[in-house]
């Protein structure tokens, strides 16, 4: 224990503190097991590392952080290691890159089971494993999404101004007081082209030089590594999916023509439906349907996008579409702050919100004139190159003051 008490006081010596992601606030820690998902590099570390400075110190030895990569694992069980802390008094224990340990689910469910006093953390970057797992911590874990930056966060990091986050009702009932009040503390248009390329992942301010290099390697990792180990995807394919990437990141925003795609990647119809399932299962794609509710699992969508746009430039041979990217943007940033985005098919706007709310994205010059009559009350327009708001007409780059 004296060797992991050493490397949690490296690991908290030199976390950042001025800067908070809004999960923060969101995560109940007083709760027995916690789990927290997300692509690496999106900060989870960082998250559990800032909670600990801030709630007892690194020299407080009622909490431990450690990681489940650690050359200490290979001679020590995760059960055994709780075993000695909460002997040692310890109440509050984080693992961080759980997904690297062996049969971490199964262990986890007896600690829980065995030490009643004892609040666990975990955090984890490969989603097709920790969704694996979730069987053996049913009704026992809360499971808590990490997103990349929103472009709110990204803002207060680069320039040390904060707002806070603006829930959607508010920003469509009251958007043009909203803009004006972050109008007040910078230009969001100044900034939102840098965001688009490089302000997803929180490490885009240590190496910017090297960001897409560093997208491209985690994006090749979950193909090459996860969606052949955890999803039986042939090797040979991984090539395909690279190549389906591509494809993605150029597309224009309309309807998916499955036949067509299938063709340009050589990968048949039943095939290619199954990976972008994986694919979207671990954050590389958004799958959108007209009916969430009613998707089956040979299904295919009704519009793909990238994840995030930091992957669309990543991907792309050319200058991504700048209508791919206004949509999955908006997608990316209302799907992070919990929304549910389904697309809107040919008979409304571009998407619909929590079931009720119909948007349309576009440029400046985009009417309502899109979308269906019995949906004007309860829809808006989220205009890119405009800086204000006028009426329901909203500045795209105001949905990603969301969270």
């Amino acid at each position: 224990m004296d060797l992991l008490f050493e490397r949690h006081s490296e690991y908290l010596s030199g976390v950042p503190t001025a800067f908070e992601r809004e999960l923060m606030f969101k995560i109940d820690w007083e709760s027995r097991l916690v789990l927290i998902r997300g692509p690496k590099g999106v900060g989870k570390s960082t998250l559990m590392q800032q909670y600990i400075l801030k709630h007892y110190g690194i020299s407080d030895r009622h909490v431990l952080y450690c990681s489940a990569d650690s050359s200490y694992f290979a001679s020590h069980t995760l059960l055994d290691t709780a075993a000695a802390f909460v002997r040692q008094g310890g109440k509050h224990l984080f693992i961080d890159e759980i997904h690297k340990y062996e049969g971490w689910s199964r262990e986890i469910k007896e600690i829980y089971d065995l030490y009643r006093d004892l609040k666990v953390v975990l955090s984890g970057s490969s989603l097709l494993q920790l969704n694996d797992g979730q069987a053996d911590l049913s009704r026992r874990q809360d499971i808590y999404d990490m997103s990349g930056l929103s472009f709110r966060e990204y803002l207060w990091f680069r320039t040390g101004k904060k707002i806070e986050p603006v829930r959607l009702d508010q920003l469509l009932e009251k958007a043009s007081g909203y803009c004006l009040e972050i109008r007040s503390l910078y230009r969001p248009l100044e900034f939102f082209e840098d965001y688009l390329r490089f302000g997803y992942y929180p490490y885009s301010f240590e190496k910017k030089n090297t960001y897409k290099t560093l997208v491209e390697s985690v994006a090749n990792y979950i193909i090459e590594v996860e969606l052949t180990k955890f999803r039986g995807v042939n090797m040979v394919n991984t090539r395909k999916i690279k190549a389906l990437l591509n494809v993605i990141s150029e597309m224009l925003p309309y309807q998916v023509d499955l036949s067509k795609l299938s063709s340009s990647v050589s990968i048949d119809r039943v095939t290619l439906v199954r990976y972008l399932r994986f694919m979207d299962e671990a954050k590389l794609i958004r799958n959108l349907f007209t009916e969430i509710d009613m998707i089956t699992d040979l299904q295919k969508p009704d519009k793909i996008l990238l994840d995030n746009t930091n992957l669309s430039y990543a991907f792309a041979i050319k200058e991504p579409e700048r209508g791919t990217l206004r949509e999955t943007f908006f997608c990316n940033q209302l799907s992070s702050a919990g929304h549910i985005v389904e697309y809107g098919g040919l008979q409304t706007g571009d998407y619909r919100i929590d079931k009720s709310i119909v948007i349309e994205v576009g440029g400046a010059g985009k009417d309502f004139s899109q979308i269906n009559s019995k949906d004007i009350a309860n829809a808006a327009l989220a205009l890119d190159d405009i800086d204000m708001a006028s009426g329901k007409k909203i500045p795209l780059w105001a949905f990603g003051f969301l969270y």
